[in-house]
């Protein structure tokens, strides 16, 4: 996804009346989007440019922080409903890729409008606690050649590994049927 195109999404979501004045049904009083899709297919340029857009102050979660290493996207996922959309006190813990292990909490603050982007983000749990659910779409070999463009070495080894647990939550969950709205790049 190119930005200008984030940048056109993000526009035609933030036009949308119910994004911004409707609140989750959850500890959050304000809205609550889940940005979800495969690797590479551009959820991440779709939520930084939706939270640049945001009138206002909004929290950006991505779960590249949460996941607990290349086989945690489940886990990521339980992350997300049991201490971010489902906490009296809302917070996430962060992975430090370096060392393998857990780090620190960050509290989320539920006044504020709250974005979280990651594959896996969009459960059937997690899709009912949110106020807007969207799923980012793009054909596997053009998100496969954007991903490791991205990430490059770090990411090779890794792609068939993370690409089965994809497979496997889009099997269990079917995030797209879920969304509010699905963005599929030309």
């Amino acid at each position: 996804m190119t930005m200008v195109l984030a940048e056109e999404r993000a526009d035609a979501l933030l036009s949308r009346p119910e994004i911004l004045t409707a609140s989750a049904s959850s500890a959050f009083r304000m809205p609550v989007v889940l940005i979800d899709g495969r690797s590479g297919s551009g959820k991440t340029q779709l939520a930084t440019a939706l939270a640049d857009r945001w009138h206002g102050p909004v929290t950006l979660v991505r779960l590249d922080d949460i996941y607990p290493g290349w086989d945690g996207l489940d886990a990521a996922t339980t992350h997300v409903h049991d201490h971010i959309l489902a906490a009296a006190e809302p917070r996430w813990q962060r992975h430090d890729w370096i060392s393998g292990l857990s780090a620190e909490w960050t509290p989320v603050d539920p006044a504020l409008p709250l974005i979280v982007e990651g594959t896996g983000s969009l459960s059937r749990a997690n899709a009912a606690l949110a106020t807007l659910c969207i799923w980012v779409e793009l054909d596997d070999a053009t998100r496969k050649e954007r991903a490791l463009a991205r990430d490059g070495d770090t990411y090779t080894p890794h792609w068939e590994r993370w690409a089965a647990q994809e497979r496997a939550f889009l099997t269990r969950e079917n995030p797209r049927a879920l969304a509010d709205v699905v963005f599929t790049e030309p």
